[in-house]
């Protein structure tokens, strides 16, 4: 269950604007390397640990998400830092911190995690990126200068609010690319989280046969993320240590919402989907079998395969009869089957077999998923296999939850 959080900031829709470059081999850096300010190093000594508490955030072009390594026992740290802990444990776990749009995910909180040596758990807390400067005034007047040394943080927005924090907040912001700690972060919450974090769907648009079946990711190299925020970026994964870029997509979540918002009246991504579940995409597009009367079998097209997405308004009759939920479920499919055909060519290009579906835009939004599902299967006749992560599901992309364990162990190591 999610707990809204009010008196302050925070909300949902897509994340990671996703258009970073990143067309070049990432290796890891192994050399400890010179302390710079904002930078990871400047953070944390590497042959030692940050002190507590451990924040991270992972500020997004549509929402932000902030993550908090509480630990279990906190009697053996000084009178000081139990004072702070539970100040911080008081805030974040109560029921005031971020208002109306605030919402602190209990059900993807991650228990028995050790950190830094120490036992604990990860709790997620998520806002609109549009409140930051509410929860900039809300940091400076809570002192979280005072509780924190620095912030660990990922997306555009730990470079476009970094000189803000620092000025208003007095607190560094400690950057971590966001692509890199993406494909860590899946690894991460794959092999730590306690329950299965990788899944499939099996006869995904059948809802009398449709299920989720557990993957193994422990071996899973060479695959494709498609990390689907505001925008898309695809990358090719070959190692935990190597990736590349391979393509991307101005036409993602951010997308979605904003043509939702300017076609229903909509204003929220939650309502943007509710809308979507109950309209009917036939009624806007234009089908195969619009035009060919049927299946047009010599390319293998069913006849109700979308031939123009958004086709049925060109008639004047057609856009009269046009519900809200119609469009809005057209405008959902438009967007996920460009997503889902780049991400197929995608994987042919690159040899590729396992393609892992993440981002926001996926929270809350089971019909994307299956239309993704059976796309992937369907178009390459059962060679690709679309794959998804719980907490990308429920909430929001890896990035955030590596953030912590990059700060105390900036390598990732296969367990």
């Amino acid at each position: 269950m999610d707990q809204k959080l009010s008196n302050g900031h925070a909300n949902d829709p897509p994340s990671s604007n996703g258009h970073q470059d990143s067309s070049q081999p990432v290796q890891e850096d192994n050399t400890l390397g010179k302390m710079r300010k904002g930078s990871p190093d400047s953070f944390c000594d590497l042959r030692g640990g940050p002190s507590m508490p451990l924040f991270g955030m992972d500020i997004g072009g549509t929402l932000t998400k902030l993550v908090y390594f509480e630990p279990d026992n906190i009697d053996d740290f000084d009178q000081a830092e139990q004072q702070t802990l539970r100040t911080i444990h008081r805030y974040l776990m109560g029921s005031t911190a971020y208002g109306t749009t605030g919402i602190r995910d209990v059900h993807l909180e991650m228990k028995e995690q050790n950190i830094c040596g120490r036992q604990g758990r990860i709790h997620f807390i998520r806002f609109p990126t549009s409140q930051m400067p509410a929860f900039i005034d809300l940091a400076k007047y809570r002192k979280f200068s005072g509780l924190a040394s620095g912030i660990c943080a990922t997306g555009g927005g730990a470079y476009m609010f970094e000189d803000v924090f620092e000025s208003e907040v007095h607190l560094q912001l400690h950057k971590y690319d966001e692509l890199d700690s993406l494909v860590k972060g899946i690894h991460y919450i794959d092999r730590y989280n306690l329950n299965s974090e990788c899944y499939y769907f099996c006869n995904p648009l059948d809802p009398s046969s449709c299920e989720k079946m557990p993957f193994n990711f422990q071996d899973p190299y060479p695959y494709l993320v498609v990390n689907i925020g505001s925008g898309v970026s695809i990358l090719s994964v070959r190692s935990k240590s190597q990736y590349s870029r391979v393509s991307g997509t101005s036409l993602g979540g951010g997308t979605f919402l904003g043509l939702c918002c300017l076609l229903t009246g909509c204003e929220t991504f939650e309502e943007a989907i509710e809308l979507a579940s109950r309209g009917d995409s036939e009624n806007i597009d234009k089908l195969v079998k619009d035009i060919y009367g049927g299946d047009y079998n010599k390319f293998g097209l069913k006849g109700d395969a979308v031939a123009s997405s958004f086709g049925q308004m060109m008639s004047k009759e057609k856009r009269k009869s046009a519900k809200k939920e119609d469009l809005a479920r057209a405008t959902l499919v438009t967007l996920t089957n460009n997503i889902g055909s780049i991400a197929r060519m995608c994987a042919k290009t690159e040899k590729i077999e396992r393609v892992v579906f993440v981002g926001n835009f996926l929270r809350v939004n089971t019909i994307s998923m299956k239309l993704l599902a059976f796309a992937m299967e369907y178009w390459s006749n059962g060679s690709l296999k679309a794959l998804f992560l719980e907490h990308e599901v429920c909430i929001r992309i890896a990035i955030c939850k590596i953030l912590l364990s990059q700060c105390l162990d900036f390598r990732f190591v296969d367990p």
